[in-house]
């Protein structure tokens, strides 16, 4: 059980930057694995970024790679509060959608936990 609350999404103007945030609190002692991911028009949701337990490892997927970055703080020692962040630069159109927070049981493979979603919208 893990709860997700995502924020900053807004409207930026093509080339600009965003940062948007996710407060994580995992009522598990588990380690955590976090990601983002997107759904623009007309496509299903996507894998966009993820990062390890330590934030020692990351991937972002390619059609963004160069522009955002994922990185993490975990909050405390207990490993039962997070803080998830993406920095998106140089913003496209087709970046423009909603973006969700996911997080997931290290061990397993599959995102089960998802935030509601901040809008993300990319203007000319």
């Amino acid at each position: 059980q893990v709860q997700l609350v995502e924020s900053g999404g807004g409207s930026v103007q093509a080339g600009g930057s965003l940062r948007l945030s996710c407060a994580a609190y995992a009522y598990t002692d588990r380690a955590i694995c976090m990601g983002w991911f997107r759904r623009t028009p007309g496509n299903e949701r996507e894998y966009v970024a993820t990062i390890s337990l330590r934030g020692t490892r990351t991937n972002v997927t390619d059609a963004v790679k160069g522009r955002f970055t994922i990185s993490r703080v975990n909050g405390d020692k207990k490993n039962t509060r997070y803080h998830l962040y993406l920095q998106m630069n140089a913003l496209r159109h087709e970046d423009a959608g909603v973006y969700y927070c996911a997080a997931r049981i290290c061990s397993s493979t599959q995102y089960i936990y998802f935030g509601q979603g901040t809008q993300v919208t990319v203007s000319s």
